[in-house]
């Protein structure tokens, strides 16, 4: 069943705020309908499918974007630097600056970012 072994999927899903219009199988396809608050969110949902033997066969998505305006969001969490937030989304920790220059309206230093802080995310 389907379903079940694209188990591990769904839950990452739901982890990214997706919300559900159905998700089924059917025709021997998972077939997965639903929205996610940004970009960012759909393009880790991708990149989560690939992760999956034969998701190419298995797997027809459907995955709608609420917020276009930005290409994601980030809360600081403790230990965070910009650098570091680079590196784990774009594997380029120096791509620290853009997402420096997206949030000068709260950030006027790459050096002094605060947990809790809600940070724009730049297009991969």
């Amino acid at each position: 069943m389907l379903i079940e072994k694209y188990k591990d999927l769904i839950v990452f899903a739901e982890s990214l705020g997706f919300e559900e219009e159905y998700i089924k199988e059917e025709e021997g396809k998972l077939k997965i309908k639903g929205h996610v608050p940004y970009q960012l969110e759909k393009d880790l949902f991708w990149d989560k499918v690939k992760t999956f033997s034969d998701s190419k066969n298995e797997v027809s998505a459907d995955i709608r974007v609420y917020h276009k305006e930005v290409y994601g969001v980030y809360e600081v969490e403790p230990g965070d630097s910009l650098s570091k937030i680079a590196k784990k989304f774009y594997g380029d920790a120096m791509r620290y600056k853009e997402i420096f220059d997206i949030n000068t309206d709260i950030l006027s230093n790459p050096d002094l970012i605060k947990v809790g802080q809600i940070l724009k995310m730049p297009e991969k």
